[in-house]
């Protein structure tokens, strides 16, 4: 029996679920199917250039299948572009990365950023610098750091219909 897919982190949901080619109809193509989690290892490694084992570390898998899913990643856009198909994203076994919550000291402004995407500098609403957690998200609840053993500690791992700590789609589970 195969060993179960854990839950694969992501940063954010697609902007887009479909990209195709322009000009022509999409009735008239052939489809890849990409999915979440391999959209964030593509997001990880290329965009935002991070070495296999940080971006595994944010994904919440080990360095060995982070490579396997921007291994398939790639290749299934480089089908799509080489041979003009279209390219869907949807499905996958994935949990959304928890939130911090952020307040400018000078404007007050709230606003949250996934946990993985570093600390904001300046405040989107007025460009101040004076940045810090909010008082209601402060504390050991990250992924990373902090005290206490709550939610996000060590590395748990939920199955298909198991328990995890964000929704999960578990629209296909051969999509690895």
């Amino acid at each position: 029996m195969p060993r179960p897919i854990c839950c694969r982190r992501v940063a954010a949901s697609p902007p887009r679920g479909l990209f195709k080619p322009a000009g022509v109809r999409c009735a008239d193509l052939e489809e890849v199917v990409l999915s979440v989690d391999e959209l964030e290892a593509l997001r990880l490694a290329d965009l935002e250039g991070l070495y296999q084992e940080q971006a595994a570390g944010l994904m919440n898998v080990s360095r060995q299948t982070f490579g396997r899913i921007v291994e398939s990643a790639r290749k299934k856009v480089a089908e799509m572009l080489v041979k003009g198909k279209a390219l869907r994203i949807e499905g996958g076994v994935i949990e959304m990365a928890r939130m911090r919550k952020f307040q400018c000291a000078q404007c007050q402004q709230e606003w949250e950023v996934p946990f993985g995407g570093g600390r904001p500098v300046r405040c989107p609403g007025c460009g101040g610098a004076d940045v810090h957690r909010h008082p209601d998200d402060r504390g050991g609840r990250g992924c990373q750091g902090g005290r206490g053993g709550g939610p996000g500690r060590g590395r748990g791992r939920c199955l298909h219909g198991g328990r995890a700590h964000g929704p999960i789609s578990t629209d296909n589970p051969q999509d690895q």
